[in-house]
């Protein structure tokens, strides 16, 4: 075993490279700006990015720096069976890729809500694109506040490092998301996507070198203590009662997770937005599908590197130089353990790169969120709300709108670190309203069925 490296704190070089990384993405995102003429442009690309561009920042959002840090714990604390959850969101990605995508490109569509408008009237869109509004800022919000809980730690900030890291978040990615729209999301995003596995390949390689034995070693290990299971059925279909044993298995992922991914991906304006700035239905479809097939794999690797966290603990007898920091709601105490691996026995500017990943996942989420809100606040309610309005005034709402939610986030933030309820809010809010909507949105897509008042009431 590699005793540990240095100081836990960052050196230096460390916040060099994460001064470096901060500034170099802004003005990544900054760079779109000059590009970026009119609303169609602010919110869809011009419906001219690349489908692998898309497809890497539909991953990099979904990847938050809560998958980075969260999946490895998932690992550390049990076995590889959420491997079961991804099986759903592969097959949600295929079916979204095949029936949904191409009605996104039947005219000019800005978001999913806007197709209910045809069916339903303008009352449908409202009510969606209200429900999406509310739900999303209150998600998005808590993921700021979970994310910055072990950043605070990594960062080495003193009782407010909660309100600077949730303040340097949201305004940097803020930063490029005003001037740049989508297409500065989408491409910062794919720079992050790659940092985001850089970091999750390289921590994988470091535990390696501390089991004895190497990776092959590793896998001994968790093999020998029952961490490499990945399938549970939880009995079968005639003892209902025994499916759902267990944390997760084969029922939770075919279903619940397909079609959780149903309502994030084919209604959700946080992804729906990436597919649409698109060229065109194959490019969708492409961007789609692959991350359809990179997610399992990236999945996969964080929950390798949960297996290698585990086996060096074991190593130093769980013992760590750190102390685990008091839990919060909303994290979990093996949610530290990535950090506090990252802080004591990685090198000097290694500790900084695996920093700058976390802060790339961090990044792309936050940004994401700013988008689709400020898309769906202007185009469906805005919009229909004022026909009248001219171009010029519609795109000066759309950056004002992009500023209003930023505030937004950091109120709902900032709530968190105050109610523990808003995180179960948030959290039951979101798949509540995710499943109405891919409801409602299904009525309206591909049956004659209920009018207005019906899908209303999913909505």
């Amino acid at each position: 075993m590699i005793a540990a490296v240095g100081s836990p704190n960052l050196a230096p070089v460390d916040w060099f490279l994460v001064a470096l990384y901060l500034i170099g993405i802004v003005a990544v995102g900054l760079s779109f700006g000059r590009q970026t003429q009119g609303t169609r442009d602010y919110f869809l690309g011009n419906r001219s990015v690349r489908w692998w561009a898309s497809g890497a920042s539909i991953l990099a959002t979904e990847t938050s720096a809560l998958t980075f840090l969260g999946i490895p714990a998932i690992a550390y604390a049990g076995d590889l069976s959420f491997i079961q959850v991804v099986i759903g969101y592969t097959i949600a990605r295929v079916v979204v890729a095949i029936f949904i995508v191409p009605k996104y490109f039947n005219g000019e569509v800005y978001s999913p809500y806007q197709l209910m408008e045809g069916r339903f009237g303008k009352t449908g869109r409202r009510v969606t694109s209200v429900v999406f509004l509310f739900s999303g800022v209150l998600a998005a919000g808590v993921r700021v506040y979970i994310t910055c809980i072990p950043l605070q730690l990594i960062l080495g900030m003193g009782t407010d490092g909660l309100v600077v890291s949730i303040a340097l978040f949201i305004t940097l990615s803020l930063i490029y998301t005003y001037f740049g729209g989508i297409r500065a999301v989408i491409w910062t995003d794919f720079v992050q996507f790659f940092f985001l596995v850089g970091g999750g390949v390289f921590a994988l390689f470091a535990l390696s070198g501390l089991v004895e034995g190497g990776f092959s070693g590793l896998l001994a290990e968790a093999r020998e203590a029952g961490k490499l299971t990945w399938l549970r059925t939880g009995g079968s279909l005639s003892g209902v009662g025994n499916i759902w044993s267990g944390p997760y298995n084969i029922w939770m992922g075919v279903f619940g997770a397909t079609f959780l991914t149903l309502g994030t991906h084919g209604v959700d304006q946080l992804n729906a937005q990436r597919v649409l700035a698109c060229r065109n239905v194959s490019d969708g479809r492409k961007a789609l599908l692959m991350s359809a097939v990179l997610i399992l794999p990236l999945f996969l690797l964080f929950l390798l590197v949960g297996l290698g966290l585990w086996a060096w603990a074991k190593g130093q007898g769980f013992e760590f130089a750190i102390p685990i920091p008091e839990i919060r709601p909303g994290v979990k105490q093996s949610d530290y353990v990535f950090p506090i691996f990252i802080l004591t026995e990685l090198p000097v500017a290694v500790k900084g790169l695996l920093v700058v990943a976390i802060l790339s996942a961090a990044m792309s989420s936050v940004s994401s969120a700013l988008s689709a809100l400020a898309s769906v606040a202007t185009m469906d309610l805005l919009k229909g709300a004022r026909p009248s309005m001219n171009e010029a005034s519609i795109f000066r709402w759309s950056r004002g709108m992009t500023l209003v939610w930023a505030g937004a986030l950091a109120i709902v933030a900032l709530w968190s670190r105050h109610s523990p309820s808003a995180l179960t809010l948030a959290l039951s809010l979101s798949g509540l309203t995710n499943g109405a909507s891919l409801a409602a949105f299904g009525l309206a897509l591909f049956t004659k069925g209920p009018g207005r008042a019906g899908a209303l009431t999913f909505a």
